[in-house]
């Protein structure tokens, strides 16, 4: 009996002494993986910003079907994504964007960003007012497979607005 004891005692010893290597190496895993999802992120939007390089949104980092969440409706595929965020670079040329804060868990992340700019291009076809543009507003992004998925920006549209100077 004493050694039936012992020998369950050990079972048990060794048993959990394995649960938590095994937690700790999906933890592990885990904090890789939203490692390389934020840098991954935040690599495509430096150099689509910084360098002006539309070309930065491909499918290295973005996934063929990404999708931005739109109040207009979504819009869908690698290259209307492309076209879509462009706008921003026509629009704006010297536009800044700063990644304020940039967090997530698993395959969600969540931005809070700082754009700035000049407005004198052509923006979804609002002609150029030349007005100073200083906006703040947060993004919040699904990854998959490593790459961005999904896109859904929220920021104040009657300040972006105002300060365009198509509102009083």
């Amino acid at each position: 009996m004493k050694n039936l004891l012992t020998l369950f005692l050990t079972l048990l010893i060794v048993g959990c002494s394995q649960q938590p290597s095994e937690q700790c190496q999906n933890l592990e895993s885990a904090n890789t993986q939203l490692e390389n999802n934020l840098n991954t992120y935040k690599t495509a939007w430096d150099i689509f910003f910084e360098n002006r390089d539309p070309s930065a949104i491909n499918t290295e980092s973005f996934d063929e079907q990404v999708t931005v969440v739109t109040a207009s409706g979504d819009v869908t595929g690698i290259d209307a994504f492309r076209d879509y965020y462009s706008n921003y670079l026509t629009a704006f040329s010297d536009a800044e964007f700063t990644f304020v804060h940039i967090f997530g868990q698993g395959d969600k992340l969540v931005k809070q960003w700082n754009f700035k700019g000049t407005h004198d291009g052509d923006f979804f076809g609002i002609p150029a007012t030349n007005k100073s543009l200083d906006l703040s507003g947060t993004t919040i992004v699904m990854m998959k497979d490593g790459k961005v998925f999904k896109e859904q920006d929220f920021f104040d549209n009657h300040t972006f607005l105002m300060q365009l100077g198509l509102l009083e």
